[in-house]
């Protein structure tokens, strides 16, 4: 079974990524696609007071202090949407330091006190659930079909966590000395670190900042230069709710200076991150020095494999939702797919129909199902895998 998988594998391989292929070339062609009326988006999204550009540090929002900017695009048209602070080291170390101050007002609080700020959160998330999800559409390209149930995701994780917020337990443990007690206590670390990916712009950010925040620890995120926009409008809701000046701070734009700061500084207890397993590693050797602590979700090298009693349907189905979700821009995306020799030809036929229906647009357009490639690196990218 595992040679013919193997042969099967080998033979298919250039039939089955041709389909895959057909779908990334519309996508390369992004700036070619259809225009969509991103202006009325945008003018909504100013409209809800929800376009922010200045990194947000101690409750205020500010530029960089040396007046840098980077360009966020549209990945479907090109066009220039904003530009947003191009921030570094200097504005990271004063976000540490906010974040570490408020630290020891936000941490003593109740957790009761907690939840409902982050339940509030949670509410104004929801409430402003479609301008969210045009941001998201016009920074990262994902269709508005996805871009709003990533609303719906990203906010049940505060929801979630405002409610676990009230369960951090403790533990009594059976000594084993009669004039002993034995009390375990669980206490919010410190300030996190949180760096996250440009594929999931809103909910990477909320489950990491929720349950730092639930448990009484302050945040600076490090939200990708790609899609920053939706980052700092969550932050923007955060306070809003009652989450207060310096408990959740954003830096953006030079990602080796923000990272090296957030590594070395002995205030930052915590490192959170997703992303490549390359930066990953640098992340965990450079917070070595201060011995913090690291959650790494990392790249995924995931296989769809498809054996020759499997329903044709049913894996067609669940190989394109593997392949072809957020454009195949996520670290479970299927990077291959092995079938069995007795069932290939007929799924190699099916799948190749399947994705050479997909509508590849603009995230605005309704008909769209595959939205752009998020910058020309990752269309080249593709090209050259293919070649």
């Amino acid at each position: 079974m595992a040679m013919a998988m193997r042969r099967a594998a080998a033979l298919g391989a250039r039939h089955i990524l041709a389909a895959s292929v057909s779908a990334s070339s519309r996508v390369a062609s992004r700036r070619h696609m259809g225009s969509v009326d991103a202006g009325a988006a945008m003018e909504k999204i100013r409209a809800a007071g929800l376009l922010r550009t200045r990194g947000l540090i101690g409750g205020k929002w500010v530029d960089a202090y040396d007046g840098k900017t980077i360009e966020v695009q549209n990945p479907a048209t090109g066009e220039v949407l904003a530009n947003v602070a191009c921030m570094g080291n200097r504005e990271t170390a004063d976000a540490i330091t906010s974040a570490n101050t408020t630290f020891y007002t936000w941490s003593k609080l109740t957790a009761s006190e907690r939840s409902k700020a982050l339940r509030k959160w949670h509410d104004l998330l929801m409430s402003h659930k479609e301008e969210l999800a045009l941001l998201m559409t016009l920074e990262q390209g994902k269709p508005m079909k996805e871009a709003l149930g990533e609303v719906n995701y990203g906010a049940s994780f505060i929801e979630f966590f405002a409610e676990e917020a009230k369960r951090v337990y403790g533990d009594i443990i059976p000594p084993t000395l009669a004039d002993r007690r034995l009390l375990v206590l669980k206490q919010p670390i410190g300030v996190v670190g949180a760096i996250t990916p440009w594929n999931f712009p809103l909910a990477m950010i909320t489950r990491k900042v929720g349950p730092a925040l639930a448990c009484g620890c302050t945040v600076v995120v490090k939200p990708s230069e790609f899609t920053p926009l939706t980052a700092l409008a969550a932050a923007d809701l955060a306070l809003q709710a009652g989450i207060p000046a310096g408990a959740l701070n954003v830096v953006m734009g030079n990602a080796p200076e923000i990272g090296d700061e957030l590594m070395q500084s002995t205030q930052v207890r915590k490192i959170t991150f997703t992303g490549s397993t390359a930066v990953g590693k640098k992340l965990m050797a450079g917070s070595a020095n201060t011995v913090k602590k690291v959650s790494l979700e990392l790249g995924g090298n995931a296989p769809c494999i498809v054996f020759d009693d499997a329903d044709i349907d049913v894996a067609v189905k669940g190989s394109l939702a593997a392949k072809f979700r957020n454009s195949g821009q996520t670290c479970v995306c299927a990077n291959r797919i092995l079938v069995q020799e007795g069932i290939y030809e007929k799924f190699a036929s099916a799948f190749v129909k399947a994705v050479q229906s997909l509508q590849v647009g603009n995230g605005l357009e309704e008909s769209t199902s595959q939205g752009p490639l998020i910058n020309e690196a990752a269309v080249q990218k593709g090209r050259e895998v293919c070649r």
